[in-house]
């Protein structure tokens, strides 16, 4: 089968107020003005009557920008449904399947819009990689995440920052299907596991998702928000017998999007990124492609996933930032940990540590016209458990003055201020960060698994974690019980609290 890339069509449409929400645009039912629509490439602004106009080839997905005050049409699942596939001759034969073929080009591609309130103050749920590898996992999902987020008021909608699945591609229905009982938007991201790993080449390594998700990177508007949804897996293809491999990679056709995209946006607006590998993977000319692309905006902000770690980056002049403040890149916590490893809790749900110590679960992403305040959730733990503090439960008198108190702060960077006091006088004490040391707690855990060959999945291997802090008791100590006390101000000015008992002998 031959799949011809011709650009002699073009597609015409109009996106159009549902307002007997059936999907069809029905006499009466007017077009929607000043709507972007785009085929990944070039992106057009809808006329006074809905309408406009792209070029197509054999092989394109059309898609609608999600204005402010809309909202696109969603599944039974709650993924959105904003685009047409056109593939008429349908997706080359790949394992796990990709869209049947579509025929001719209708005659007009319309999309649906339903008006929605939406407040310059919202909250999103983000998730890094969910990444079940069989159903089982994905009903670990559902106990251990989707069970405490089920009807929120909270968020007005979700994204999993890719690794949606584990390599095996149907599992993203049963996932969607779990998902989707949180009762909210989700917006997918591509990931390196979530693609067609017997493609053979990298424009058609997302054939089964384009299926099930449609577009592999795409932008959407909430309040003053421009969400731009990217796709950084650069696949090589497999070759014969030899299995191809992924970099970060975003190529030409992509960058020329988020620049044709950027054009419409005022530059006052927020900007957010969403991607799978972390974008000081990406490479340099690309990174710098994107970074100018951002450089009139003032407020911007990007996520990743992808390490199964959680940290922070600050992008600055020497990396091809040319804002006037630094970029902020957060690498989230991945919503499975560390792949669903470890030993089963009593419920039977691994407990999935990430090798920096943070447990699984999710971040709430609140803005505020252009401010924004990130908050981490472990999963299935109160919504103040944010760090742990690590000392000897019992403490010779005479070796006080050399006993460290670690802390680990989940969500922490260079730029939290983190303290100790002792019992109960207010003298607090700077601690230092370290970035060379492991969760303690972490490499415990994995000395247990290996000498007690404990049941689960083995955990990945000890490694470092960047956010950790450093202090010493005060030298001779008194005998008896006492408390010491961390406070934590992280770099969105909360304040977190917690506290240890240990005893001196």
């Amino acid at each position: 089968m031959v799949f011809a890339q011709s650009a002699s069509q073009f597609a015409t449409g109009v996106v159009f107020h549902d307002r007997n929400q059936n999907g069809i645009r029905d006499a009466g039912e007017p077009g929607v003005p000043n709507v972007l629509v785009s085929n990944q490439r070039e992106v057009v602004r809808t006329d006074s009557e809905g309408r406009y106009r792209l070029p197509v080839d054999d092989d394109t997905i059309i898609f609608v920008v999600k204005p402010r005050g809309w909202r696109t049409a969603l599944s039974e699942d709650n993924v959105p449904r904003f685009y047409y596939v056109h593939k008429p001759n349908g997706a080359p034969p790949v394992r796990f399947g990709g869209v049947r073929p579509t025929g001719s080009l209708p005659a007009s591609v319309d999309f649906p819009l339903y008006p929605q309130r939406e407040a310059d103050n919202f909250t999103v749920l983000v998730f890094g990689d969910t990444q079940p590898r069989n159903l089982t996992e994905v009903h670990y999902i559902g106990r251990d995440i989707v069970r405490e987020l089920m009807g929120t008021k909270r968020a007005a909608f979700g994204t999993v920052l890719g690794d949606v699945v584990f390599d095996d591609l149907t599992v993203f229905e049963p996932l969607n299907r779990v998902m989707g009982k949180i009762g909210i938007p989700i917006h997918y991201v591509l990931g390196n596991h979530d693609i067609n790993f017997d493609s053979a080449d990298n424009r058609n390594k997302a054939e089964t998702w384009h299926r099930v998700y449609g577009p592999n990177y795409y932008a959407f508007q909430y309040a003053n928000t421009h969400f731009i949804v990217l796709d950084n897996i650069n696949w090589t293809g497999a070759r014969g017998d030899q299995r191809g491999f992924y970099v970060a990679g975003l190529g030409a056709e992509q960058i020329e999007f988020v620049r044709n995209y950027l054009r419409f946006v005022p530059r006052n607006h927020m900007v957010v990124l969403l991607m799978h590998i972390p974008l000081w993977e990406l490479p340099d000319e690309e990174r710098r492609a994107v970074f100018d692309a951002l450089a009139p905006f003032s407020n911007t902000l990007s996520f990743s996933a992808h390490t199964h770690k959680q940290t922070h980056r600050f992008f600055g002049p020497d990396t091809g930032w040319k804002g006037r403040t630094p970029h902020h890149h957060v690498n989230a916590v991945a919503a499975c940990g560390s792949w669903w490893r470890g030993a089963p809790d009593p419920t039977g749900i691994p407990h999935t540590t990430q090798r920096d110590g943070t447990p699984n679960g999710y971040l709430w992403l609140e803005i505020n016209r252009n401010r924004y305040n990130i908050r981490y959730q472990a999963a299935r733990r109160p919504a103040d458990y944010q760090m742990n503090i690590y000392l000897p439960d019992e403490i010779e008198r005479a070796k006080t003055g050399e006993t460290p108190v670690l802390v680990n702060f989940f969500l922490g960077s260079e730029r939290c201020v983190v303290e100790m006091s002792l019992n109960d006088s207010n003298q607090w004490v700077r601690m230092t960060q370290v970035t060379d040391t492991p969760d303690p707690a972490y490499a415990e855990m994995k000395r247990l698994e290996q000498e007690f060959k404990l049941p689960g999945l083995t955990l990945p291997g000890v490694d470092t974690a960047v956010h950790l802090w450093r202090g010493n008791l005060p030298a001779d100590l008194p005998r008896g019980t006492h408390v010491v006390h961390i406070r934590v101000h992280d770099l969105f000015g909360n304040v977190h609290h917690d506290r240890r008992v240990f005893t001196v002998r």
